[in-house]
């Protein structure tokens, strides 16, 4: 009995692993040890993960206490420095937040989702600032990547702001102070240019244009404020000779350059070049301004819309702004590509006497 007893315990317990055999088979069950060893490996890498990001979280805290401690040292003590020092560190963070958009502007038209003339307003103007910016900047950049050469930038902050910072790093009195001192550097050459025009008037043929011209020139340096139709007149001039882009002489250009702040010490056909290109720039942000319409802007966005254009806007309210805005906007929409010279002048014509028509002088 003893014998047949153990056979029969050894039959049910072949039976038992052949049905859980079956089972496995058929629902797809899992072996304890091959679930507990699937189940251990990414618990592991769960918890090393979930300990480096704690290490990550914890360090950085560390960082950010250990810096507000500093700043608020610097604060205390040397009040002038902290000054420079914030001025400093918002200024990489607006580059750097203009760097990841003008980033993305790039990608869309590296991509062909967007070609340049269809861009929006803003991120054609931002673009162009940007491009500015950097060549300006890259000199800062590369002087403050050693250890401790930070310590430097701040002292050439303080000694020459407006000679190596670009506009980021200025304080907002520092923007108010610069745009006057480059804005009176390229007004000190309207004399220049009007008197140009006129030298020039003398080469054209048709006696009716030349009247046009010459009348136009007085008009402006007696002090008043010329018509659209009044410029529209001498259109024709500015696409040939004698003033078209490729026809007017070098030295003429050379004063035409402070107006968009351009070094004029280059060589004549380097001058025509670039003078060109800012030109059908200026022109195509035109279209996408009146895209846009003049009325959308901000009351910063409007001035250094006019400022870049050639008026000092600093002394003007919103309306002015936006009124001189929308004539210069008459004065360019019909114009096209080869007529970039006109534009250019339109700097010097429009905005010469245009604050004396509201101050009475």
């Amino acid at each position: 009995m003893a014998l047949s007893g153990g056979s029969l315990c050894c039959r049910l317990s072949l039976q038992r692993i052949g049905l859980f055999q079956h089972n496995w088979k058929s629902t797809g069950y899992y072996f304890p040890n091959t679930y507990l060893q699937s189940r251990l490996s990414p618990c592991r890498q769960y918890k090393a993960s979930d300990s480096s990001q704690g290490i990550g979280r914890h360090v950085s805290s560390r960082l950010q206490v250990a810096n507000v401690k500093y700043e608020n040292f610097l604060k205390r003590k040397f009040p002038k420095f902290y000054k420079l020092y914030r001025t400093f560190t918002e200024g990489f963070k607006l580059l750097f937040q203009d760097g990841k958009e003008v980033s993305r502007i790039q990608t869309r038209l590296v991509t062909g989702k967007v070609t340049w003339e269809d861009l929006p307003y803003r991120e054609m103007e931002r673009l162009r600032q940007f491009r500015r910016d950097l060549i300006k900047a890259i000199p800062l950049v590369l002087i403050s990547i050693p250890p401790f050469a930070n310590y430097l930038v701040f002292v050439l902050m303080y000694y020459f702001p407006r000679q190596l910072l670009v506009r980021h790093f200025w304080t907002p009195q520092q923007q108010l102070e610069f745009r006057g001192f480059y804005h009176s550097q390229r007004a000190g050459h309207t004399g220049a240019v009007l008197q140009g025009i006129l030298d020039t008037g003398y080469q054209v043929k048709d006696s009716r244009l030349q009247s046009r011209l010459q009348d136009l020139c007085t008009q402006v340096q007696n002090g008043a404020h010329p018509k659209v139709a009044d410029i529209h007149g001498v259109r024709s001039l500015f696409s040939g000779p004698p003033l078209g882009m490729k026809r007017m002489n070098v030295e003429h250009m050379r004063h035409i350059c402070p107006l968009l702040f351009l070094t004029p010490r280059l060589p004549g056909f380097l001058i025509g070049r670039r003078l060109n290109s800012h030109a059908l720039e200026l022109l195509l942000l035109d279209r996408a301004l009146r895209r846009l319409g003049p009325h959308q802007l901000s009351d910063s966005e409007l001035k250094q819309a006019c400022y870049v254009r050639g008026l000092n806007s600093d002394d003007l309210d919103a309306n002015q702004c936006r009124e001189w805005l929308s004539q210069w906007l008459q004065v360019t929409a019909p114009l096209r590509g080869s007529e970039g010279s006109l534009l250019l002048h339109s700097m010097v014509l429009l905005s010469a006497n245009y604050p004396r028509r509201f101050s009475g002088q």
